[in-house]
């Protein structure tokens, strides 16, 4: 069931964010007088076709990684002299501008449209209390306290662990100090001077907030069972979700933590596990399998998760606004992923950020699948985000994307003529060497990951 949930919620992303793209290049395109011969969601061979009213031959193909619009072109269709105004190379360069951004900028307007709909409907944020702090980390020789709730970073609000994180992130690799306010319940704010050095992030490892030193406040996880891989060591010894495991090789097991560190260190040895289910009381033996670490270590592993615990109501806040603030808060929260995107690919490409990091189309489908299963709430805010990456990416001036034919367009408008099919032609084999290149590595990325 996890892995048709996975791939339905894939093709529901990839379907949507397609379908838009494509259609900004679409309407843009009619607005302009151009015909369109084709508006393809998918590549390869048609499975649904229809011929629409304009005269569109509207196509869901088999390959569901992407889209096309075909518009009319004399460099690639014999074009009749009577649909000559019609094709799109006879088009003012300004039109073909607006034509060719108009898929990227509506990827972004729908990123915008996402988080006003999150913003006007409510969302639900765990509070960014702090529950311990990493000895020797920034945060922590800063004076910082456990139990304080975090409320702003460099004088930008923050109300959930997730905006804590975007404001760290985009922090990384900085030398400065940064001033975080934070006050414990019923007291007042305090104000806290960061130091950052060459701040470095394993953003494989751990996270922005993790790295910082802040270790979030938790509730109270009981060792129950909620979640089992079906071919893991757990469900084939006899183990099920709603399970209280209550002791191991006869000692009490004090927390779930503790009870992880013991798998981890037993790989490939056996463990009884005492376990209670209802008003029963088994022992299960249980030998936690092998796993390699990418730093040589091994460690174990039963294939089993821990029932979510419940929060209580005062370490959750709703965030919710009224329809005008919602469309402002959505414009800023785009913007800055906006940013954030831009300063990663920087940081990429200078080596502050890791290309390990950098992923394809198998880590999208886990996220979409994991997105769906946590809610629409999560799986709309993952959608906005993928946009703002799909937008940002076509942007990119490399050739085959849209971006390297608006930087021909532009130049063209500079300099007063087309930009020649030779210069064209080579820039089309530059882009498709680093565009494959890229997603080689992602895909090896993704793999690695597995």
């Amino acid at each position: 069931m996890g892995l048709i949930q996975t791939l339905l919620a894939t093709l529901v992303t990839l379907g949507i964010l397609v379908t838009i793209h494509e259609w900004g290049h679409y309407w843009v395109a009619r607005r302009c007088g151009v015909r369109v011969l084709r508006f393809s969601v998918g590549f390869g061979k048609p499975l649904f076709s229809w011929r629409g009213k304009d005269q569109t031959e509207y196509v869901i193909a088999a390959i569901p990684l992407g889209g096309y619009v075909r518009m009319l072109d004399e460099r690639e269709d014999n074009v009749p002299p009577e649909w000559q105004g019609q094709a799109f190379n006879t088009k003012p360069v300004l039109q073909r501008i607006a034509i060719v951004a108009a898929g990227p900028l509506v990827n972004l307007l729908f990123a915008v449209l996402a988080y006003w709909l999150l913003f006007v409907v409510g969302t639900s944020v765990v509070i960014p209390k702090v529950g311990e702090l990493r000895p020797g980390s920034p945060a922590a020789l800063a004076g910082m306290q456990s139990g304080e709730e975090i409320k702003s970073i460099n004088g930008f609000r923050v109300d959930s662990w997730d905006q804590v994180n975007l404001r760290l992130a985009a922090l990384i690799g900085d030398t400065r100090i940064i001033e975080i306010e934070a006050a414990e319940p019923g007291r007042s704010e305090r104000r806290y001077q960061v130091a950052l050095n060459d701040w470095r992030v394993d953003l494989e490892r751990e996270s922005p907030v993790s790295a910082l030193g802040f270790i979030p406040w938790r509730p109270d996880v009981a060792p129950v069972l909620g979640q089992l891989l079906d071919d893991g060591r757990a469900a084939q010894a006899g183990l099920q979700t709603g399970d209280r495991i209550v002791s191991l090789n006869g000692e009490p097991v004090a927390s779930w933590q503790w009870l992880v560190e013991q798998v981890q260190q037993h790989p490939e040895r056996s463990l009884s596990l005492g376990i209670e289910r209802g008003d029963r009381e088994l022992v299960l033996d249980v030998t936690p399998a092998a796993r390699a670490g990418e730093d040589g270590s091994v460690s174990g592993f039963i294939g089993a998760g821990v029932q979510t615990p419940e929060w209580p109501d005062e370490m959750l806040r709703e965030i919710r606004h009224g329809p005008v603030t919602a469309l402002v808060m959505g414009v800023e929260r785009t913007g800055q992923m906006i940013m954030l995107t831009l300063d990663s690919i920087r940081k990429m490409i200078v080596g502050i950020i890791s290309v390990k990091n950098l992923s394809g189309p198998i880590t999208i489908a886990k996220v979409a699948g994991d997105s769906a299963a946590s809610g629409l709430e999560t799986f709309i805010s993952f959608l906005a985000y993928l946009s703002i990456s799909l937008g940002i990416l076509n942007l990119l001036p490399i050739p085959m994307l849209d971006g390297g034919h608006l930087m021909y367009y532009m130049i063209e408008l500079i300099r007063g003529k087309p930009v020649s099919e030779q210069v064209q032609l080579l820039g089309l084999k530059i882009g498709m060497f680093l565009l494959f290149s890229l997603m080689a590595l992602a895909i090896f990325n993704d793999l690695a990951r597995l």
